[in-house]
């Protein structure tokens, strides 16, 4: 590979990280060529990228990035092979501990992942990634728990009549006092 082909792809490798906020660093070496192949294919069922790239590539592309990738220093070791997520953060382990369930073993290893400029070194990181949720998850709880209110008011309205006069009456007007006085009412009948 000639510099300026090196350049290329040193460019084009720092355009996929920034792309992918999530990427995982694996080990590649004593894997044979037809593991990594069933390896690949595995990765592409799954939507998710895997390349194998030398090391000297990845570093020059991440000295490229705002963030400070300096835990990749002693990661960057040996065979690299890394895993290109644009989705989600805890894809890719939960792929690569179902590829081990598979007959996979325990290749490739996890060397280390970046979760939006988070660092995990390691292979005892993998279950930790794995219950990463996603941002559509996290966006779901919150407007779950941001309902709730709502929706206790709700059914305290759909209510009929006299538990709504009783409840008003008994609480003062709030909303607060309204469900208080509803549970209080509850808990004397039980």
């Amino acid at each position: 590979m000639t510099r300026e082909e090196k350049a290329v792809y040193i460019d084009e490798l720092t355009e996929k990280f920034t792309s992918n906020p999530f990427f995982y660093v694996l080990d590649a070496g004593e894997m044979s060529v037809d593991e990594t192949n069933k390896f690949r294919r595995f990765c592409f069922e799954k939507g998710i990228e895997y390349k194998v790239i030398k090391n000297s590539l990845i570093k020059k592309a991440l000295e490229r990035l705002d963030a400070d990738y300096k835990p990749f220093d002693d990661v960057l070791k040996g065979f690299s092979g890394v895993l290109f997520s644009p989705e989600s953060g805890s894809a890719p382990a939960k792929m690569l501990k179902e590829y081990r369930k598979k007959g996979g073993g325990e290749k490739p290893a996890l060397k280390g992942a970046s979760i939006d400029a988070s660092f995990y070194v390691g292979e005892e990181s993998l279950e930790g990634l794995i219950k990463i949720k996603s941002k559509e998850d996290l966006l779901a709880e919150l407007i779950g728990l941001l309902q709730s209110p709502g929706q206790n008011l709700v059914r305290v309205l759909n209510a009929p009549g006299q538990k709504l006069a009783g409840a008003l009456q008994a609480s003062g007007g709030t909303v607060h006092g309204i469900l208080k006085a509803l549970q209080e009412k509850k808990e004397k009948e039980a």
